[in-house]
């Protein structure tokens, strides 16, 4: 077959996507990955930064290029979510997307407003700190830097994402998975509102900012997570629907009663009684327990009534979202919030090393996984299992270098924390001398050193990424191996 031939094909294959779901979900997957490469790219910057502080000196300042780095973070995931949201919904409710046209619609001006924002960054690097500067530069806060119009944006386009995900299934059917899916989407919506919220009570502030930085994207984030991993896992591996649904709403449960509980490992650093610490370190650490149980459960299963997977490198990321949630939200968070550690670690590169791999572990690699079932079907629903070209090395070492360079940044990043801890906090006792002397010490540099290293590696497995997902597939003419599973709607 010549080189125009399956050109064509492929370009055919690609076309044959009729849910218009589907077809706005590709939007959202390709700016989300644009928006990864961005992250990546800035923190890059930022660990070079670290290292040469006069890297860029008068050009592109480290605290905008570190605020770019996690805004693009937040915004790819985001944005990855209602694409994995997209492609999901019409499958589950049996019918296509209601409101499509205004859902595309919102894709674009979700992106026109991502590029503003991002552009006045980088323009508007420091400026006075006055009303205006809150509502069309910057409001100020870690995290969520957001001028508020881009606020006041981000909640009316969750609300139009809600309105077309409920009134899908509303037209549609329902689901264990949907039903959900839906009431965790009013949450989305609406714990983004208390990060407008402004006092001039620094304790209060804080107490609503975390309300945004915690629950907002460790309880609806997971929950999200979990509906799209009980999905995922029908499709890839055919399990019984029953499996992932009982773990689904234990995750519900558990997020409920520990994600708001866990917010108190916070509140002690802004007032609060001491008895908060304890209760966060501990019920922190639950969340991720469900969504382990639910893919060891699945596999097992599978493995039990000898269902192949679909699609191999979906399961593979979906498999990595398990333990990297796992470790990086329940173990490193465990670790690190637990209220005798904490005293002396918070802030320091103990924090940043727990935020690394939590956030990769339990957010881009789920993402990733869901983007790989949205190509197989995009090309033609082709063979993504066992035989592939090449053994799928590129996806295999893509897989290898994310997972190996994320963990690489953390363990260094720990390294320096720990250094942070002992010279500033334990022995140093928290002065700004200490704060200087406990960033300048051997071991604190030689972790800056290695986190850049892995970070160097991580970007190596994002363009394997990238050109794995433009190629694979496309000269693929074996179709998807079609799996025996339950009803997909029942509970």
């Amino acid at each position: 077959m010549s080189e125009a031939t399956m050109g064509t094909l492929a370009s055919e294959k690609e076309q044959a996507l009729e849910k218009p779901g589907q077809r706005i979900a590709l939007y959202y997957f390709w700016a989300a990955m644009v928006l990864f490469i961005a992250q990546i790219a800035f923190g890059v910057v930022v660990g070079m930064q670290y290292l040469y502080p006069d890297l860029f000196f008068n050009v592109l300042d480290f605290s905008v290029a570190r605020m770019v780095h996690i805004n693009a973070m937040i915004v790819w995931l985001l944005m990855g979510f209602i694409g994995c949201i997209y492609w999901l919904v019409e499958d589950e409710a049996g019918c296509d997307l209601v409101g499509a046209k205004l859902a595309l619609l919102n894709f674009w001006i979700l992106s026109a407003a991502v590029t503003v924002v991002v552009v006045v960054y980088l323009f508007v690097q420091i400026g006075p700190g006055e009303i205006e500067t809150i509502w069309l530069i910057n409001e100020g806060r870690e995290y969520i830097e957001a001028p508020r119009w881009a606020d006041i944006g981000i909640v009316i386009c969750m609300l139009i994402f809600f309105y077309n995900v409920a009134a899908t299934f509303m037209k549609g059917q329902w689901s264990g998975i949907s039903g959900v899916l839906v009431l965790d989407l009013i949450a989305l919506a609406a714990l983004y509102l208390a990060g407008m919220y402004f006092t001039p009570n620094i304790s209060v502030d804080q107490h609503w900012w975390w309300w945004v930085v915690h629950l907002w994207v460790e309880a609806t984030w997971e929950v999200l997570v979990g509906c799209i991993m009980a999905w995922g896992l029908i499709r890839t591996l055919g399990v019984n629907r029953r499996i992932v649904t009982t773990w689904l709403y234990i995750e519900v449960a558990m997020m409920f009663g520990s994600g708001i509980l866990g917010l108190g490992h916070h509140y002690f650093w802004i007032g609060t009684p001491e008895y908060w610490l304890t209760i966060g370190g501990f019920f922190s650490a639950l969340e991720p327990i469900p969504l382990v149980a639910m893919v060891v459960h699945a596999v097992y299963d599978a493995g039990r009534h000898s269902f192949k997977s679909t699609n191999h490198p979906a399961l593979a990321w979906l498999i990595a979202h398990a333990f990297g949630n796992f470790f990086g939200a329940g173990v490193w968070g465990f670790m690190h919030t637990l209220p005798q550690i904490n005293l002396y670690t918070h802030g320091t590169q103990w924090t940043s090393s727990h935020g690394h791999l939590a956030f990769f572990g339990a957010y881009a690699t789920i993402v990733i996984a869901v983007i790989y079932l949205a190509i197989q079907k995009a090309r033609g629903d082709v063979w993504m299992s066992g035989g592939l070209p090449g053994n799928g090395w590129c996806w295999k070492w893509s897989l290898a270098l994310l997972n190996i360079g994320v963990l690489g940044m953390t363990i260094a990043l720990l390294v320096s924390g720990y250094e942070q801890s002992f010279v500033e906090r334990a022995l140093g006792g928290s002065t700004w001398s200490a704060y200087f002397q406990g960033q300048t010490t051997e071991w604190f540099v030689q972790g800056m050193y290695w986190r850049m290293i892995f970070g160097w590696v991580t970007a190596a497995g994002l363009v394997l990424l990238m050109w794995d997902l433009l190629t694979i597939g496309r000269t693929e003419a074996r179709p998807i191996q079609v799996l025996s599973r339950p009803d997909a709607v029942a509970v």
